[in-house]
């Protein structure tokens, strides 16, 4: 069915929303971008006159096609070389959505979408479509198909999976780089004491290389193990060089509204280390190194201002 430009105008508007939840649920700019894409079509086939509230019938099918494509995923990432993470998204992104509130900010937070990889698709769903979007608990009972007190008590019960999460809100471009620029100074000075200093006691360091780039599979758990292995990783070596086509670039950068360390070659995003931060010092540090999960920040990295970098390795 061919569409009229308003209803088309109308899709457009709603764009930007459905790809920001598609993204929180996922955790992936190219499956957000398809299931959106998807969405588009479904609305191009549907009798768009007959649809009573269209922001809710949008939301109810990009919904649910994503819990479906979270089951298939799941069963996809069972063959997943190495640790799964989420694709990062730097600061600008408007993928990333709402950041009018702490909880907004702290739905999107790199470490809330890793914990958010723990919890069952519609789990998953209703926490998204609540925390993030605040919409009734009666209207993402009727998006799932399921009675408002189902609803409020899978959103309690996923609230607190993820209440172990230890993310802070966004914070701006000046405290990024002052927390990168301590980490970094503590992590290339040879002496590991000034880097365990900066972490928790049960701070961990994991890496998503795709089976491409090398990441090992099990966490590195405790201060001084983090410390070990992020002095090495920071390490100037040919071998790194040779993997990634050149001598990094490192940056301080913000991804996911979070502190980040972002190493770029001859303009190609190549790695980028999300820290999360806490009152008690750095909690963790994820590294996403999987190329096909970078090219979104290479485009994002291009468009924006970036200045000096901090080393070069």
């Amino acid at each position: 069915m061919s569409l009229r430009v308003d209803d088309v105008e109308r899709f457009e508007l709603s764009r930007p929303r459905l790809e920001a939840i598609a993204y929180r649920l996922l955790g992936s700019a190219d499956e957000a971008e398809d299931v959106v894409q998807e969405t588009f079509l479904r609305w191009q086939a549907a009798d768009v006159d007959r649809v009573e509230v269209p922001e809710a019938w949008l939301t109810k099918v990009l919904t649910n096609l994503c819990l479906n494509q979270l089951t298939s995923a799941r069963a996809r990432r069972e063959t997943y070389v190495g640790r799964w993470l989420p694709e990062p998204l730097l600061a600008g992104d408007p993928m990333l959505g709402p950041a009018d509130t702490a909880v907004q900010r702290e739905s999107v937070s790199y470490a809330v979408l890793t914990l958010m990889e723990r919890l069952p698709p519609k789990e998953r769903a209703v926490y998204v479509l609540r925390e993030a979007f605040d919409y009734p608990h009666r209207e993402i009972a009727a998006i799932l198909d399921i009675t408002e007190a189902a609803c409020q008590q899978i959103f309690h019960r996923a609230k607190k999976h993820v209440a172990d999460g230890r993310a802070r809100g966004a914070v701006d471009e000046a405290d990024a780089r002052r927390v990168v620029e301590e980490f970094l100074a503590a992590a290339t000075s040879g002496r590991t004491d000034e880097l365990v200093r900066l972490l928790t006691k049960d701070a961990i360091a994991v890496g998503d290389g795709g089976g491409r780039i090398p990441a090992r599979v099990r966490a590195f758990e405790g201060a001084a193990a983090v410390a070990r292995f992020m002095w090495g990783m920071l390490k100037p070596a040919e071998a790194k060089r040779a993997l990634v086509g050149g001598a990094p670039e490192i940056y301080a950068g913000v991804a996911n509204g979070g502190p980040a360390v972002v190493a770029v070659v001859e303009g190609r995003v190549v790695t980028v280390v999300c820290l999360e931060v806490t009152a008690e010092g750095i909690a963790a540090c994820r590294t996403q190194a999987n190329p096909d999960k970078l090219e979104r920040a290479t485009g994002q990295w291009a468009a924006a201002d970036h200045g000096e970098p901090l080393l070069v390795l």
